[in-house]
């Protein structure tokens, strides 16, 4: 089946299989890495990807949904320069196998968006649904209030 869509601000016509998922269809044909499977039943959020603005668990999503749609992955923020989020990772620690992180990343950057000072309650509410094995998710938190402080003196 034929789908048009915007992939990290640009337009894309391809064919997909109409049984595939996003995520395989993102990483496998698109070659966006950083759509990574973890769980595959949309628990961990290692596929998050921002589709219409939300964070979405790209593995609960047919490819062929994806149709006039507009996505960004983790690939789109770098291309675009847009790095204060994972540049505060980096600098708290965050980081630490890495699997998670784009997940993280992407789910960090639809919170700040729609709430540029979130207190610590809606950053809990806003990763929910991304699993990290690694940190305690302390030091995630801390870069979290590190990217919203940093891109409200960038404004």
């Amino acid at each position: 089946m034929k789908i048009s869509f915007k992939l990290n601000g640009k337009d894309v016509s391809v064919d997909v299989a109409e049984y595939k998922r996003a995520l395989d269809f993102l990483r496998d044909d698109m070659r966006m890495t950083s759509v990574k499977e973890g769980c595959g039943e949309g628990e961990c959020g290692a596929c998050t990807i921002i589709l219409n603005g939300k964070n979405v668990n790209s593995c609960m999503v047919l490819a062929v949904e994806l149709d006039g749609q507009e996505v960004w992955t983790l690939e789109g923020l770098n291309e675009k320069g847009d790095t204060i989020i994972q540049d505060s990772y980096v600098e708290k620690g965050a980081i630490q196998c890495g699997f998670c992180t784009p997940g993280f990343i992407m789910s960090t950057k639809v919170l700040l968006d729609n709430n540029p000072n979130p207190s610590e309650e809606d950053i809990k509410n806003g990763l929910e649904g991304n699993l990290c094995r690694c940190t305690g998710y302390t030091k995630i938190m801390e870069a979290v209030k590190l990217a919203a402080e940093k891109r409200g003196e960038k404004k």
